[in-house]
């Protein structure tokens, strides 16, 4: 029954309200008063955030409260009914939309019933999924912070006609629900009164500024930590021995897999000018194995040097040979940690072949003068002529064959070991300048990783 009374009063509540009431004007009694419109903005989602076409997407909850002088009953009369919920299209609304809209949807507000209280004030709670400009700016990229403005005012209304109050100092986030990209860090609120170039009149609005912080940890471990990892094999293409075949392989390898990791970022990127950190890191890299590439062409050709190239010049034996292969622990070509004396142990034999085939020599000379002298005295001991001395004069010239041919086989292998000794050479300075540039770019690499992270903190 008392649910009935209730009804009754509020159907003649109605009817009398509305019975000359009309929604197209504003609704003050004094042409020339200024009606409040007191504005609370509630975030309940971030959608999206398009950092390509700079557009964010939110899911909010906006309240508009005013008072309408022609709305006001007296309770009593109504047996104590202090409100009632009606469509909002029955009311005036104040024409409240957001200035930076970037949809293409200019529908009207979703009409949701309205609050009306005995005193005229009228509170209006509507969803909205609002697409909002948003200039984004990605040098920090994926380490970036993003101030979204979202302003409100009405569009026909100047500030002598409707005034826009903030209900609070900033957007309301106690319901809002956690983003799996980003962090609301605060939504402060500012009033602004801006007279535009059109009209003599000011014109207010509401800006809430959407703070937000990305969290980074999905782009690191899909974007950042490979690209590191891949920057550090660059280095090792240095450490690759030079008769494998893979060391410019592996460069080129290496700066294809970043170019795909770049076309990813530059997907999702705007085409501004502002190149991301990570972008900055992507192109520091390619152009470090761009330059490693490089290098290890130039130092292969130096390993390839034959006998037919030019011996290693004095400053590069001093200073690679000597001193700078001291200081990459390089030893000999063919050599390694366990048996570093090989190379040695292979010229103190050759130089035995050679003392053997010296002494040799000289027993051969030594010999042929032997014969000589015994010939000799022989001779003047019993006269003998003739047949003795021929024989003794063609063992001579055989001898002396056979020496003059040992010292051109000798002078052969001379010359093959100095060949040799110029090769292995060239080689070795190749293997130093490797081992040089192998840490000068591991150096590079280090010191890029901590600067990114640096400027990322």
């Amino acid at each position: 029954a008392v649910e009935s009374a209730k009804g009754k009063y509020a159907h003649m509540l109605f009817n009398e309200l509305f019975e000359d009431y009309s929604n197209a004007l504003r609704p003050v009694e004094d042409t020339d008063k200024v009606l409040n419109v007191t504005l609370q903005i509630t975030l309940s989602q971030i959608k999206d955030m398009d950092e390509r076409n700079q557009i964010l997407s939110a899911y909010l909850w906006i309240r508009q409260s005013w008072y309408d002088a022609y709305l006001t009953w007296d309770k009593d009369k109504y047996d104590g009914l202090d409100s009632i919920r009606i469509p909002s299209n029955l009311v005036w609304r104040p024409d409240i939309v957001l200035y930076n809209k970037a949809d293409d949807d200019f529908s009207e507000p979703v009409n949701t019933n309205v609050v009306l209280r005995y005193d005229g004030k009228i509170t209006w709670d509507a969803p909205a999924i609002t697409k909002s400009s948003c200039v984004v700016d990605v040098s920090y990229f994926p380490f970036d912070s993003q101030q979204c403005n979202l302003t409100f005012g009405s569009w026909t209304y100047n500030g002598n006609q409707v005034d826009i109050i903030n209900s609070l100092d900033s957007g309301d986030l106690s319901d809002f629900i956690e983003d799996v990209e980003w962090e609301i860090h605060g939504m402060p609120a500012v009033k602004n009164v801006i007279t535009y170039g059109c009209c003599s009149e000011p014109y207010p609005d509401v800006t809430f500024t959407l703070i937000l912080k990305r969290k980074s940890s999905f782009y690191i471990f899909n974007l950042l930590l490979p690209c590191v990892l891949i920057s550090f094999l660059a280095p090792l293409g240095f450490y690759l021995p030079a008769d494998s075949g893979e060391k410019v392989s592996l460069g080129v390898t290496v700066l294809l897999a970043l170019t795909v990791f770049q076309l990813m970022v530059a997907e999702i990127m705007p085409p501004s000018e502002n190149v991301p950190l990570i972008g900055k890191y992507y192109i520091a890299t390619m152009t470090m194995i761009t330059a490693s590439t490089a290098l290890t062409i130039i130092i292969m050709n130096l390993h390839h040097c034959g006998s037919e190239a030019k011996p290693v010049p004095q400053w590069a034996k001093v200073v690679i040979l000597d001193y700078m292969s001291k200081i990459f622990f390089v030893y000999d070509v063919g050599e390694n940690c366990t048996s570093p004396k090989r190379e040695k142990e292979e010229e103190r034999m050759l130089e035995g072949d050679d003392g053997c085939q010296r002494r040799h020599k000289e027993v051969r000379s030594d010999d042929c003068n032997l014969k000589e002298k015994l010939n000799g005295n022989w001779n003047k001991s019993y006269g003998v002529h003739g047949e003795n001395v021929r024989e003794t004069a063609n063992c001579c010239s055989c001898y002396k064959m056979l020496i003059k041919n040992i010292e051109y086989i000798a002078n052969c292998v001379r010359d093959h070991k100095a060949n040799r000794a110029k090769g292995i050479e060239w080689k070795k300075v190749a293997k130093v300048m490797d081992r040089f540039f192998m840490w000068i770019f591991f150096i590079m690499v280090f010191f890029m990783s901590v600067l990114i992270i640096g400027k990322a903190a």
